[in-house]
């Protein structure tokens, strides 16, 4: 196969030697994403030879590759990033032909560790396994935990219970390219780099950008990516997620959840939500989260006009906005299971008011949108629900009336055995620590694993790829 990073490795990363561990105990294996990318068929030891011990998959990279990047994080610059505790290890192709990466975290040090032990613990693992298969099964755009295999060292951390056990994870993901790749390029004054790496980008991620003449073509793709993170952070508000830690070596080319930190789900509506405990000033709470991915955005411009006319890219930064707002609603309504409006206009209202209320009431965020589900169509299964007192205040009326007023959007769906259930599946932080509790104290994986069921039930009942056409405006 080829191997499309080996084009600009040598501008973009350095080799990288995985870690040795004293044992392997594979505790989880992304069999649905493993079957799409044709890497169903290994055995238990053939999976752990090739994702713990890292040889290599056949006709692929010879040698992981720890990428450069730099970044802003918690708004400063940092020079000093890259992949210190990753690498990435293989480019597949999935059944649509999309090119997706393997990268690792938790293999061991690479040259950009600095002074960190390049480990993973457990837990972090096990959250990331957790995170990423309930956005996947809310529709939100993430990559996705495709193996954890323990690793049987003792871990020492500030933030957790020490020792604490370690793993190593692998992650399939839409492009592990980071708009710090852009800004590390744009820090050295390398043009040659930056035309390479947008040149490499625009051919495998957006050949439609393609120009001959690259002032052309960089706000072409400068554009694309900024439709791509407004969408992913409206799917974000929409799915009350929390990233945490928005810096922008944590931003992908596109538009894809990643590099999971102290992510958090909304218990309740709450603008000033903040998953960080480290992010004492709020600067990545919940409701900055749009404005954040836009102040992103204006720092890989200033990198990208290296090799473009600032004002091309300040217009094509404008599709931001309005990418966002489309995804906050789209996704909010696909949620509920409703048409949308006849203009956004309408849709924004009813954003307004329905969010308006959350926050008001302080109603679960998870239970809410499962209640209604389908808006007139769950009349009856609102009524039972635990929380069916606050759906008959006043200050709900004007609510209801609106998701009632919305045709139901397949409402055969919710025939599905999971929303025939009281209450939905969640994730927020005291599902997360009780999952954990049984593995920490009796190594019980059970919990876990019937949490990943009812996760797999919720993606299965929400059929989103038809569901997300289905509600978006014709005209």
């Amino acid at each position: 196969m080829n191997v499309p990073i080996e084009q600009i490795s040598a501008l973009f990363a350095d080799a990288a030697e995985p870690a040795t561990f004293p044992t392997t105990v594979l505790r989880f294996r992304n069999t649905r994403w493993a079957d799409a990318v044709d890497l169903s068929g290994f055995s238990e030891t053939e999976w752990v030879k090739h994702f713990a011990e890292f040889q290599s998959l056949s006709q692929n990279l010879k040698m992981p590759l720890a990428l450069r990047y730099h970044g802003h994080q918690f708004h400063v610059y940092n020079p000093e990033l890259g992949d210190g505790r990753g690498f990435l290890f293989a480019q597949v192709r999935d059944s649509a032909g999309r090119l997706l990466d393997l990268g690792t975290k938790g293999s061991g040090q690479t040259r950009w560790s600095r002074q960190g032990d390049g480990r993973l613990t457990l837990k972090g693992g096990v959250r990331e396994i957790l995170a990423s298969a309930y956005l996947e099964a809310l529709g939100v755009n993430t990559s996705k935990a495709f193996s954890l295999i323990e690793t049987g060292e003792d871990l020492h951390r500030n933030d957790e219970p020490s020792p604490t056990r370690s793993a190593v994870l692998v992650r399939l993901s839409h492009s592990h390219l980071r708009f710090g790749t852009f800004q590390r390029a744009a820090y050295y004054d390398d043009t040659e780099a930056m035309a390479a790496l947008i040149n490499h980008v625009i051919e495998h991620y957006f050949p439609d950008c393609a120009d001959e003449a690259l002032g052309s073509s960089t706000p072409a793709l400068f554009e694309r990516m900024a439709q791509a993170t407004g969408k992913m952070i409206g799917q974000w508000m929409a799915a009350g997620f929390v990233h945490g830690v928005m810096n922008t070596d944590n931003f992908n080319i596109t538009g894809e959840t990643f590099d999971f930190g102290p992510w958090r789900f909304l218990p309740k509506s709450d603008p000033n939500f903040t998953a960080a405990y480290f992010d004492q000033q709020g600067l990545y709470r919940f409701g900055r989260q749009p404005a954040q991915g836009l102040w992103a955005l204006q720092q890989l411009g200033g990198a990208m006009s290296l090799v473009a006319d600032s004002n091309d890219l300040s217009r094509a930064m404008g599709a931001y906005e309005p990418a966002y707002q489309e995804s906050f609603a789209a996704h909010t309504l696909a949620l509920l299971g409703i048409e949308r409006g006849i203009e956004l206009r309408d849709d924004l209202l009813f954003l307004q008011e329905f969010y308006g209320w959350m926050t008001q009431s302080g109603a679960p965020w998870p239970q809410t949108f499962f209640d209604w589900f389908g808006g007139a169509a769950s009349q009856d299964r609102a009524a039972k629900s635990p929380q069916a007192d606050l759906y008959e205040t006043d200050a709900f009326a004007k609510v209801r009336s609106l998701i009632e007023a919305r045709t139901p959007v397949r409402p055969e769906r919710l025939d599905h055995a999971y929303f025939q259930a009281e209450r939905p599946v969640d994730l927020i932080v005291e599902t997360v620590e009780a999952l954990w509790e049984p593995i920490a104290k009796d190594d019980d994986w059970a919990p876990l694993q019937a949490h990943l069921d009812w996760i797999e039930q919720a993606r299965l009942a929400y059929d989103w790829p038809d569901a997300l056409v289905r509600t978006q405006r014709t005209t």
